[in-house]
């Protein structure tokens, strides 16, 4: 099969993503074979390639925003039938017995792992994953416009709920890309007035076209005061000028897989009067599960970007130097 594979870490515009024929995987004991379809295009993807989150192994397959059809079953695999659609995921496993897992806190398991990073990923055109880790998707999205949300959607939805918002309170959204989008829509929904601080012009636009209340960039004084906060951006500048916003009690949550150095912040000026700030790592399948079913019913309409699997470093430095409004996806089949 074809799989584009990380080989050496370089900037993304050096496109040392490097295009190989490689052996078809083939699924173990619990595991499902899935024919590839679509893989959306993550900021974690292209935090991999330039090296900035070190890979435990390499040569890797990146990808892990995956969406295809069951094409093989592994010994005592039953959960799917072969041609159902299903997704899979950044969590690719965890081993379900330690105090983390119990506590329904399987994002903080020692034994985590993770699709596109210790396992193959989904820049292929085949994969495999334990079936207790795969997603049943609902029929409104089709393929394209479902990849988003199996990571830019879910760890966005982790993020909102972190934060505590509720209803009439004012969200602050940090950043606006492929998360940010769908997680703008979700807390809209639910009753949040949003105020989005983004560099783009283009986002910006974006962001009102979806219903925020304001838009303009992290340097601007906000109109209001905010209730929580989320940032979905890697830059650790970010962090002091959202805290200087937040109000009193508020929680600021960390989207991000990898963010920057973080300057010096003043502790009564970003600090002080209960404020918080919360780092999100990695999702449950609970999440992911309740994301799915939220999407559906809204609905949410994920704006995607797509490429041709042949095109996947192209999209990386697209995403790299913000030329996407929305998500970047890649049409593998």
């Amino acid at each position: 099969m074809k799989a584009w594979l990380i080989e050496e870490t370089a900037p993304a515009e050096e496109k040392k993503l490097a295009l190989r024929e490689v052996e078809k995987p083939e699924p173990g004991k619990g595991e499902v074979q899935i024919k590839i379809s679509a893989c959306g295009v993550c900021h974690t993807d292209l935090h991999a390639v330039e090296g900035e989150l070190p890979l435990p192994t390499l040569p890797i397959i990146p990808g892990h925003q995956v969406v295809g059809k069951v094409s093989g079953n592994g010994e005592s695999a039953k959960r799917f039938k072969p041609g159902e659609r299903v997704g899979i995921a950044w969590l690719r496993s965890a081993c379900g017995k330690c105090g983390y897992c119990r506590s329904g806190l399987e994002n903080l398991c020692d034994s985590i792992s993770f699709t596109g990073f210790h396992s193959n990923g989904g820049y292929a055109e085949y994969i495999t994953a334990p079936e207790d880790f795969v997603y049943p998707l609902p029929d409104h999205f089709d393929d394209l416009h479902a990849a988003p949300l199996l990571c830019a959607g879910i760890i966005g939805y982790r993020a909102l709920r972190l934060s505590e918002i509720k209803s009439g309170e004012t969200l602050g959204i940090f950043g606006f890309g492929a998360s940010a989008h769908i997680a703008i829509q979700i807390a809209i929904h639910r009753g949040a007035n949003v105020y989005v601080f983004t560099r783009s012009k283009e986002h910006r636009e974006h962001a009102m076209k979806l219903g925020a209340v304001w838009a303009g960039s992290a340097d601007d004084p906000s109109p209001a005061l905010l209730s929580a906060a989320i940032s979905f951006a890697p830059a650790g500048s970010l962090i002091p000028k959202a805290m200087e916003k937040l109000d009193k009690g508020g929680t600021l949550a960390l989207a991000g897989v990898y963010v920057d150095d973080v300057p010096r912040m003043d502790y009564e000026k970003h600090l002080f009067n209960e404020k918080r700030i919360l780092s999100v790592t990695a999702s449950t399948r609970s999440d992911g599960i309740e994301l799915l079913r939220a999407s559906a019913e809204i609905p949410v309409k994920t704006d995607i970007k797509p490429y041709p699997f042949e095109r996947a470093p192209e999209a990386l430095i697209d995403l790299k130097h913000s030329r996407i409004n929305g998500a970047a996806v890649l049409r593998i089949k």
